[in-house]
């Protein structure tokens, strides 16, 4: 089968290369003239794991190329893939002018059999808009139409697609949807249930999915809170929680805020939806407000064990929104560093792999290092704020002798608390106790911050 993606970003760059995996001759079409020249050469503008291996693979094999000639690669297309960008408007909405356009310009080239498939994450009636735009751009020919969300998360996507929960697909005509199943074939015999719908029942699916699952997130920050101030342990009540089989352990783990190209531009996606149809999403609505409260009440915890805030100095560590992608889109760390450095507070920084895209946007906002134990020398705060293995496995003595003052910030609770008070810090993490170190060790470090005097005497 032929298939053409239109869009080499993220979602189709991964969901091409994994159709070529499958057998399948693609070409990943992108207007960006420097990116598909890159991707010729073997260079991902994206980091996912696993992934450079495998383009390299499928362009080695003769069944992914790239390119910029839109009309050359659809001529001869059984499925024509729109993986184009559907930004965030300022009312919440999408913006689908990029799906429109994609849809009148293959429409002067598409096959008559050929279907065209929407990947991109699209509102309710989006197909069947698109529908009515290639029947136009066709002079009134029949088009087959189908609506087929991803559901790939950033760090695990290749997994996601080639050992899927599910493939949902939307179509309005049986045949068109018969031949989505045939596509899909493959993965269909390994197991994975293939859900064949309408196109609009498809495009809610994706929303309420990940509506759904940002929704667990901010309760169980919304418990971590209570856990806090009750003397709890979230990670306990999360454990027991979870165990129920009716709600399960995934999205269960707190932390400052989701983030990402997903849950925050699809939840206000969502909620914007249900306005357009009467419906309002009551729910949705206080947690995109509850989510951005958490980023900003975690730099305030922060400020709050800084005396001298201008001549204190903070070390961030972990930029990405989440481990295991560069993507630093509604990252708490970017909110975190911008209250910290309008209060006056010098900001060092280190990420793994997201540092590039950190620098793009915070700019001068943050001095960086190329790793945390510089960038923790001589800061009176360490601060967490993305899970990557690097910070799990810190030398907490060593971080400890560094620091000129003594507050580490889990805010993903990768360490042991106990671990950390060891060494002469006091552990903040989220959803657990202050732990103090023990007083021994806070009366030999009291001379090395100008912090310390006030701190060992206060009573958190």
């Amino acid at each position: 089968m032929n298939v053409v993606m239109i869009g080499a970003g993220y979602v189709g760059l991964t969901t091409g290369t994994c159709f070529a995996s499958l057998g399948c001759n693609v070409c990943c079409v992108d207007l960006n003239e420097e990116r598909i020249r890159n991707l010729k050469h073997g260079q991902i503008p994206i980091f996912e794991p696993g992934l450079g291996e495998l383009v390299a693979q499928m362009t080695a094999a003769g069944r992914l190329d790239f390119s910029t000639d839109l009309a050359a690669a659809v001529k001869s297309a059984d499925f024509i893939f729109i993986a184009v960008g559907t930004p965030a408007r300022a009312d919440g909405d999408i913006d689908l002018s990029y799906v429109e356009a994609a849809a009148r310009q293959i429409g002067r080239f598409i096959p008559d059999e050929a279907i065209v498939v929407i990947k991109s994450t699209v509102v309710a009636g989006t197909a069947r808009a698109i529908g009515q735009i290639l029947k136009s751009a066709k002079g009134g020919r029949n088009v087959y139409v189908a609506s087929n969300p991803e559901f790939l998360r950033e760090g695990s996507a290749i997994d996601d697609f080639m050992k899927a929960d599910r493939i949902v697909v939307g179509s309005d005509e049986p045949a068109t949807a018969a031949a989505m199943r045939e596509l899909y074939r493959p993965l269909i015999e390994m197991g994975i249930p293939f859900i064949s719908t309408t196109t609009t029942d498809a495009e809610l699916i994706k929303y309420a999915a990940n509506a759904f699952l940002a929704l667990k997130i901010g309760f169980i920050n919304e418990v971590a809170n209570i856990c806090e101030n009750a003397g709890g342990n979230v990670t306990t009540v999360a454990q027991g929680v979870g165990a129920d089989r009716r709600i399960g352990q995934n999205f269960l783990q707190p932390g400052p805020g989701f983030g990402g190209s997903c849950f925050p531009k699809d939840t206000r996606a969502f909620a914007a939806t249900g306005r357009r149809y009467g419906a309002p999403q009551t729910l949705i609505e206080r947690l995109i407000e509850g989510n951005e409260e958490r980023k900003a009440m975690l730099a305030d915890r922060i400020l709050a064990v800084l005396t001298e805030k201008r001549r204190s100095r903070v070390a961030i560590l972990g930029m990405a929104f989440k481990a295991q992608t560069d993507d630093v889109r509604e990252s708490a760390a970017l909110t975190v560093v911008s209250a910290l450095t309008k209060a006056g507070v010098e900001v060092r920084g280190h990420d793994p792999k997201a540092r590039g895209p950190a620098q793009s946007v915070l700019g001068t906002e943050v001095i960086w290092h190329e790793d945390p134990y510089a960038a923790a020398h001589g800061a009176d705060v360490v601060a967490i704020l993305t899970e990557w293995d690097d910070y799990r496995a810190l030398d907490l003595k060593r971080l400890a002798d560094l620091m000129n003052g003594k507050h580490l910030f889990d805010y993903r609770n990768l360490l042991c608390p106990e671990s950390v008070t060891r060494h002469g810090l006091f552990y903040h993490g989220i959803g657990r106790p202050l732990v103090k170190p023990p007083l021994d060790d806070r009366r030999k470090s009291a001379g090395g911050s100008h912090l310390w005097a006030d701190v060992a005497a206060s009573p958190i």
